[in-house]
């Protein structure tokens, strides 16, 4: 099923907009850390820039994840019903079981996370120092994937001073070796930071401090996002697991078990808090559910090992199989939904659907290069210029004119094709009314609008235009309004502000 979904539906905005990072040279990136494009290098170097292409990663990135889950759980508790819990958890809840194949920071990020874990987790059973310096090469990687990662330190922490080993791994080379190995793995964003006024940590850094009201609003699409992706019963049932977990290695000082628990709980918690204020993106704390799964498979056989009652074991086993048959029901549905059904039931809201139909947008605007004799195109969101960019597959330069803070250290696109030649501005409205059209001094004529629709629905209106007179800055002094980028934001009620 990640197959067909990966190979039939075509790619997001987001996606697409990591496919071009995937086409330069840069360590890293405004927004991410290089990762994802590394990832999406792997499968479209197999199967070319098409959807499975640049999908593919986020497939093998599943299954690594559910392998080292299963040897995690088989590890600790030696029950192959257990293991296998632990392969179909995830298979049961949307976002692993499916959207996985949606390649984000996020893929690249879980199955080293879910190594390092394992690498501990190897540390606790054969008391070799040496997985340390495996653990802190995994936790590299998963810094190099997205920034995030670093809400797993406080998991690290306790698993190494809590239990009774403390003061030997303390004292111990290894621990601090394998943070330096992590440091040497993430030195690709230190170095392109240190070359670029740290603008991905400040734009993070934006994002992360920025003070909103108090919204139920968002809190309640955090919790929504969280049942829906993870799973209507899935959901609670993790979070018990976890927390008896918790209570466990808490209370006799287990160290795999503080360390599962630990990575579930301080993420949710920082996550949910932000969503008290703040917009939580759907892919935010999808690498902290897998801890989750592991902590949940290996509860269902502590608990009868433990001495609870025999009724509370039994209720576990009941509704952990009532989870994984109702969330896998919910997956197929979910994929049959978009990938054969003809319906839009959600409206402009629907997460798919309101980022399809660009080839509408594509080929109207090859017609007018045709037309016209315009020999680039512009953009002024990423949304677009990444589509745009993905649908002409470099047949002619696209340019994204403002936000160029995005763009530091990305190759000439062709400026022997748009200096002093005729460009068409392809722009979702009201985009093409923004006050920066005024600092330009380019030339512009309305030549047509077209409508993105997904199943009988209008998803967006764009406008073309022709530029002439004008040649867009690549690279604007960092004052400039073209160099600015956007954060989210919920200050003036426009979702975007800018920094």
């Amino acid at each position: 099923m990640r197959l067909v979904y990966a190979g039939v539906l075509d790619l997001r905005t987001d996606e697409a907009y990591y496919w071009t990072w995937s086409k330069e040279s840069a360590l890293a990136f405004l927004d991410h850390p290089p990762g994802i494009a590394w990832l999406i290098r792997f499968g479209t170097a197999i199967f070319g820039d098409t959807s499975l292409g640049v999908r593919f990663g986020g497939i093998v990135a599943m299954l690594v994840t559910q392998l080292l889950l299963a040897d995690i759980v088989r590890r600790v508790t030696q029950d192959a019903r257990a293991v296998i819990f632990a392969v179909l958890l995830p298979e049961a809840a949307l976002y692993y079981g499916l959207l996985m194949a949606k390649v984000a920071p996020d893929t690249a990020m879980i199955p080293c996370a879910v190594a390092m874990l394992w690498a501990l987790v190897r540390l606790t059973e054969s008391g070799n120092p040496r997985w340390w310096l495996a653990a802190g090469l995994f936790a590299g990687l998963a810094l190099l994937s997205k920034f995030t990662a670093v809400l797993l330190l406080p998991a690290v922490a306790a698993f190494l001073l809590v239990p009774d080993w403390r003061r030997r791994w303390l004292l111990s080379p290894y621990p601090w070796a394998g943070a330096l190995i992590a440091m040497i793995v993430f030195l690709p964003v230190l170095l392109w930071n240190a070359q670029h006024d740290w603008a991905s940590f400040r734009f993070q850094f934006v994002r992360a401090v920025a003070t909103h009201p108090f919204s139920f609003r968002t809190l309640g699409e955090f919790i929504g996002l969280q049942f829906g992706l993870v799973g209507f019963v899935l959901l609670p049932v993790v979070l018990s697991g976890v927390t008896l977990t918790a209570w466990r290695g808490y209370r006799t000082r287990e160290p795999v078990a503080i360390l599962l628990s630990t990575a579930v709980l301080v993420p949710f918690l920082y996550f949910l808090w932000k969503s008290l204020t703040l917009r939580v993106g759907d892919t935010w704390p999808m690498f902290l559910w897998p801890a989750g799964f592991a902590a949940t498979a290996i509860n269902l056989v502590m608990l009868p090992r433990e001495g609870f009652s025999e009724r509370l074991v039994r209720s576990t086993l009941h509704w952990a199989r009532v989870a994984v048959v109702t969330g896998i029901a919910f997956v197929v549905v979910v994929f049959f939904y978009y990938v054969a059904a003809p319906w839009n039931l959600i409206g402009r809201t629907d997460p798919v659907g309101g980022e399809a139909g660009y080839e509408q947008v594509a080929a109207r605007a090859r017609a007018q290069l045709q037309k016209t004799g315009a020999t680039w195109i512009a953009t002024t969101d990423y949304r677009t210029y990444a589509m745009l960019r993905w649908h002409f597959r470099g047949e002619v330069p696209v340019v994204q004119i403002n936000e160029r803070g995005r763009f530091q250290g990305f190759a000439d696109p062709g400026m022997g094709l748009i200096k002093d030649h005729p460009g068409l501005y392809v722009g979702r409205e009201p985009d093409d009314r923004m006050p920066l059209w005024a600092l330009v001094g380019a030339k512009r004529e309305p030549l047509d609008r077209v409508q993105r629709v997904w199943r009988g629905t209008v998803m967006d209106t764009y406008a073309l235009e022709t530029l002439t007179g004008w040649t867009p800055e690549l690279s604007p002094p960092p004052g400039s309004p073209l160099f600015r980028w956007r954060v989210l934001a919920a200050r003036d009620g426009s979702g975007a502000i800018s920094s």
